[in-house]
């Protein structure tokens, strides 16, 4: 009992400690870590074997950690997801240094002649299938650069274009397991593959796509009608946007190369550990000579958030605390099977909306697995449950997921001002919209 209340505590004033955003994220959950191997593992259970659950270090030594498509021990680090989110960012910073993603958005907004309901259209979409494969703070912080840009040549408002690709990136993300963090917790944790997630959750994002984007329409219905007055033979060429052609032509293909071993990995066998080390390695040897500049451009801050959240969420994990809330939510669901997924996505999407949704997926996982087991639910089905609920319900305000608060904050820096209410007014309808069409979808495909 003590070990648990331990667990609680430091899993709440971690919570507590990131919602305050006083002090970067990675020092509250390294800091949580610390405190969950020296009091619950060390003072109260007194376990080794706990400690070496929660670092979860043996995997590196096993084959199957790197080639063997098998699930991923998930009581402790979940090095798999790290290790490929850190490959990720190297590519990322591979193409955003030849210019490659400012070349896609003036390259498509030519396409479209510059029209604004087109460009509307054309880059909402662009956000969701471009967060499909890369993580969706690093879509949003180049398209919204881009969208200002464009705004500022065209001379119209951008804010309604930047609230539909901030949305359309967390939903784009909800329909691959490499899309968004959540995901990617989810798909190594319980070994689905990349088409597990396109056939399930994908199926769900493409039919929400197409409701917010005419949500998004609706609502912005006078602003898209008026007319831009400025001669677009002036706009620049989207071959200005590279910095690098041969760096460019090979970053292309390196995307491609990981598109391709993403999409078939469940069939080679190659699991997202080793696609993330090869992927980056690719990106190295590609551009030696900016291998350092790549390197100390990533995101450390928060793949050290990740290790320090893995070990808190290992404490709730290994003192039973999260069985206990499966068996109460089980109880209060009285095992019927749609609602318990009801349930699930609803909270998770709710939730969500206020706190990270990292965190939130990360301690729900271990929650749904005893409920399956317990209730003799299909893991499947809550797992697409969680997924929507997590990636959905973080659009609905601007504190829900990274990419929103990197969006709004973009644009501030740009002089536009996007205020709580006029987020809200525009994403929680959106959100409700999405949850609701998820809720029908997992409901009809995995329980009737």
């Amino acid at each position: 009992m003590l070990a648990q209340i331990a667990a609680v505590s430091i899993f709440l004033l971690m919570f507590v400690l990131i919602l305050t955003e006083k002090f970067p994220r990675h020092y509250i959950t390294l800091g949580c870590a610390a405190l969950t191997i020296l009091l619950v593992f060390g003072l109260c259970m007194r376990s080794p074997e706990a400690i070496m659950n929660a670092l979860n270090l043996r995997p590196f030594a096993h084959t199957s950690f790197w080639i063997t498509h098998e699930a991923e021990e998930s009581s402790g680090i979940n090095w798999a997801t790290i290790i490929f989110i850190a490959g990720m960012m190297v590519m990322v910073e591979g193409m955003a240094r030849v210019g490659f993603f400012r070349w896609l958005c003036m390259k498509i907004a030519r396409m479209v002649h510059y029209k604004k309901t087109a460009l509307f259209i054309a880059f909402t979409i662009m956000s969701a299938c471009l967060a499909m494969f890369i993580d969706s703070i690093t879509v949003i912080l180049f398209l919204v650069a881009v969208t200002i840009e464009l705004a500022t040549l065209l001379e119209f408002n951008p804010v309604p274009m930047i609230l539909s690709e901030i949305f359309c990136a967390n939903l784009g993300g909800s329909a691959t397991m490499c899309g968004d963090p959540p995901n990617i917790i989810i798909g190594t944790s319980l070994g689905y593959s990349f088409f597990d997630f396109l056939e399930n959750t994908g199926v769900a994002a493409g039919l929400g796509l197409i409701a917010v984007i005419i949500w998004f329409y609706l609502t912005n219905l006078k602003t898209l009608k008026e007319p831009l007055n400025v001669d677009i033979s002036k706009m620049p060429t989207p071959e200005s946007a590279i910095l690098d052609k041969k760096g460019f032509i090979r970053s292309s293909v390196i995307f491609g190369i990981a598109v391709t071993l993403l999409i078939t990995h469940a069939y080679t066998g190659l699991t997202v550990a080793f696609i993330g080390v090869f992927i980056a390695a690719l990106t190295i040897l590609a551009a030696p000579k900016h291998a350092k500049e790549m390197l100390s451009n990533l995101d450390y801050e928060t793949l050290l958030f990740f290790v320090g959240l893995f070990v808190v969420v290992s404490g709730l994990e290994q003192t039973g605390v999260l069985t206990a809330i499966a068996n109460i939510i089980g109880t209060i669901c009285q095992g019927n099977p749609v609602l318990i997924a009801t349930v699930i996505i609803w909270i998770s999407g709710v939730a969500s909306a206020f706190v990270d949704n990292i965190p939130f997926a990360a301690t729900m996982l271990p929650v749904i697995k005893a409920l399956s087991a317990s209730q003799g639910v299909a893991l499947p089905s809550l797992a697409w449950s969680l997924s929507l609920g997590c990636d959905i319900g973080g659009s609905a305000t601007p504190i829900g997921a990274s990419a929103n608060v990197v969006g709004i904050s973009t644009a501030e820096k740009s002089g536009h001002h996007i205020s709580w209410g006029r987020y809200c007014k525009e994403n929680v309808p959106a959100t409700i919209i999405v949850l609701i069409i998820a809720n029908i979808y997992v409901v009809f495909a995995h329980m009737l």
